[in-house]
């Protein structure tokens, strides 16, 4: 990022299915919605965790899996051209000189704007990092939870830990490319793609990669600088690999994170809300979808797109305080069927 800020009307923290939902209501009042996620991909849990899972409580949607709910939405969103900034996660919240709220992220990009909405499901994704207590001394220079640049690890001696389709993806990704690389899992068993398991094991096979079923035991290396990884294998021996690139891919968890430093009241690591427009205790940032609490709430997709729509009435009277703002049906509205493109 360049140092600029970013403007816009409404910062919407979370680009899940009730983040994605806040952009239409949003859109239909005219206001101007940017996105951030930690994720490397929009959808929220319903693209990251399931989503081939089917979901049946959709109204009037019988049946539909995560990705396909997550792409019809963004079909629905399509005319009000919704930014998204993904990879990045959102540090720090504060108000600006000119009264409105400050987001400013871990990529360094900056946005002002009278309304902040939180939609970040139940926290934020972070990576289950490497449970060694020497780990921390080596993250960030040799130990990484993903690749951000596939070419920072060309003609490196490599070791990727994990059986999912992160870990396998890149180990045959970064094979061709590798000094060397190993593959180490606890287990024979893999929960990849088949495709990505056949392969490894074909180049495991012909001596292109190392396959090693055991943990990683120990770091060795100074300064940052990783020199070797310890295995305990299957059997309990304990093996040395040169090493200088450790790439642990142990799945995903959900954390509160930065935002629980923001001055937001709290209820056992959720956001307190009214239940009028879903505000915190902070004028014109709102939290929506299962990341808030109230009396009653259900933690359904159908119950954060409830919340996205009054949310969404609330921020404009932030947005545009010097309008009147008009409830219209989109089925009788044609000024809202010009904004979604259908005459």
């Amino acid at each position: 990022m360049n140092g600029e800020t970013i403007s816009t009307d409404l910062v919407i923290i979370g680009a899940g299915p009730v983040g994605l939902f806040a952009v239409f209501e949003a859109g239909l009042l005219g206001l101007r919605c940017h996105l951030v996620d930690t994720l490397d991909k929009i959808g929220g849990q319903c693209a990251e965790l399931y989503p081939d899972k089917p979901i049946y409580d959709i109204p009037a949607v019988p049946r539909c899996t995560g990705q396909e709910l997550i792409d019809r939405l963004l079909e629905q969103i399509r005319p009000f051209e919704p930014a998204f900034h993904l990879r990045e996660q959102a540090e720090r919240l504060e108000r600006a000189e000119n009264g409105k709220w400050r987001v400013t992220t871990s990529a360094g990009t900056v946005f002002e704007a009278p309304a902040v909405a939180i939609a970040a499901g139940a926290g934020s994704f972070v990576p289950r990092r490497l449970p060694l207590p020497e780990a921390e001394r080596f993250e960030g220079r040799s130990l990484f939870y993903a690749v951000r640049r596939s070419e920072a690890f060309h003609g490196h001696r490599i070791v990727v830990a994990g059986g999912g389709d992160s870990a396998l993806d890149w180990v045959l990704a970064l094979q061709p490319h590798a000094a060397s690389i190993a593959l180490v899992h606890r287990r024979d068993e893999f929960r990849a793609a088949p495709k990505s398991v056949e392969r490894m094991r074909r180049l495991a096979a012909e001596g292109a990669l190392r396959l090693i079923i055991g943990q990683i035991a120990g770091l060795e290396g100074r300064d940052g600088e990783l020199e070797a990884v310890r295995i305990r294998t299957q059997d309990g021996r304990e093996e040395r690999l040169d090493c200088d690139r450790l790439l642990a891919f142990y799945g995903l968890k959900m954390e509160l994170g930065p935002i629980a430093n923001w001055g937001l009241a709290l209820d056992k690591g959720q956001i307190k809300v009214d239940t009028e427009a879903f505000e915190t205790n902070l004028p014109g940032v709102f939290a929506i979808g299962d990341i808030c609490t109230y009396p009653g709430k259900l933690k359904l997709i159908l119950s954060g797109f409830h919340e996205a729509a009054l949310m969404c009435q609330k921020a404009f009277r932030y947005c545009r305080p010097n309008e009147r703002l008009v409830f219209r049906y989109t089925t009788s509205s044609t000024d809202l069927q010009k904004k979604l493109g259908v005459i």
